[in-house]
């Protein structure tokens, strides 16, 4: 049975995101106080696996696992997983909202909620945790007066807290991506994949940007995303973060990959996997049966090859 390393305590999103998984429900999870904790856990073989939150549809890049990945391991991504985010202000039985003038949680969870405490908490302080389940655990447990957390309703049923308001978020269609790491291996290609790299360049110059996008332009590769990261070497020297349709096993993906790596300071990979989404299960079966069937078409093709010697069948002279 794997270990997986996730952002806890129990009652996390994480923790829910690697629950609808029933392959990944069945390991030996590990729960970790922050998400470097989980990468660092699966970089040095103390699991098998790690589990972090990546991207949110509201606040944009976990910025903390995503230079992790770049810049402190050596993993790759081997699945994505996209849970749509529910938040709630949870607090101690007999708490009601008026009481309220701390809010606990973790910071990308209280961003999303700004315009909720706007309305309904002005000037409420807001105190920063490692998780939204860690913060619901320390209030349920301490129960400081006037403090609620941000949360999951499952985490305030396990922490023994009140839901003063089920959803606050500020957005209804907020969802937050997922991705399982591992310290090597990369899962075959299926027909809807997606690929992540990092592209580092080799000197600041005019058109360092559209020279790296011009390889996938012209070999008509959809990115799903694209982003700069500081290299952390210094201000104004950053990196491209990009992800990209299609699979390293691709002939255009390899071929491209490999131009590229050619031509920069330096190409980090950082794995082709499954890509998520409701309709990826279909669009997975369709490329099978097509590729079946071209395979089915190049075989009988083949068939018709003729042996050495046949009439007709010799090299013209010359």
């Amino acid at each position: 049975m794997p270990r997986i390393a996730f952002l806890g305590p129990p009652g996390t999103f994480t923790e829910e995101a690697l629950l609808t998984q029933p392959d990944l429900a069945e390991a030996d999870l590990v729960p970790m106080r922050s998400m470097p904790d989980v990468l660092a856990a699966a970089q040095a073989g103390d699991t098998d696996l790690g589990f972090v939150a990546l991207e949110n549809s509201i606040e944009g890049t976990v910025n903390v696992t995503l230079d992790s990945l770049i810049f402190d391991n050596d993993l790759l991504i081997r699945r994505e997983v996209v849970l749509p985010v529910s938040l709630a202000l949870l607090a101690p039985p007999g708490t009601a909202i008026g009481d309220i003038e701390r809010v606990v949680s973790f910071p990308h969870a209280t961003a999303q909620c700004r315009r909720w405490f706007a309305r309904h908490l002005p000037g409420v302080t807001l105190v920063a945790s490692n998780s939204t389940a860690e913060a619901a655990e320390a209030v349920g447990h301490d129960r400081p007066p006037g403090t609620a957390a941000v949360g999951t309703i499952l985490a305030a049923k396990l922490y023994g807290l009140d839901v003063l308001a089920p959803s606050i978020g500020d957005h209804p269609d907020n969802a937050t991506r997922f991705v399982l790491v591992a310290r090597g291996g990369i899962p075959p290609a299926t027909g809807h994949d997606k690929t992540s790299i990092v592209c580092f360049q080799s000197a600041d110059r005019p058109g360092n940007l559209h020279a790296i996008l011009g390889q996938f332009a012209a070999r008509n590769i959809n990115l799903t995303k694209l982003e700069s990261r500081p290299t952390k070497r210094g201000l104004g020297n950053y990196c491209f973060v990009i992800d990209l349709e299609g699979h390293v096993d691709d002939e255009v993906v390899a071929d491209c990959l490999r131009d590229l790596h050619s031509q920069l300071a330096d190409l980090k990979f950082l794995g082709s996997y499954p890509a998520a989404g409701e309709h990826g299960p279909g669009i997975r079966r369709d490329a099978d049966a097509a590729w079946k069937a071209a395979d089915a078409w190049i075989d009988d093709i083949r068939t018709r090859i003729l042996p050495p010697g046949e009439p007709g069948t010799a090299a013209p002279p010359g």
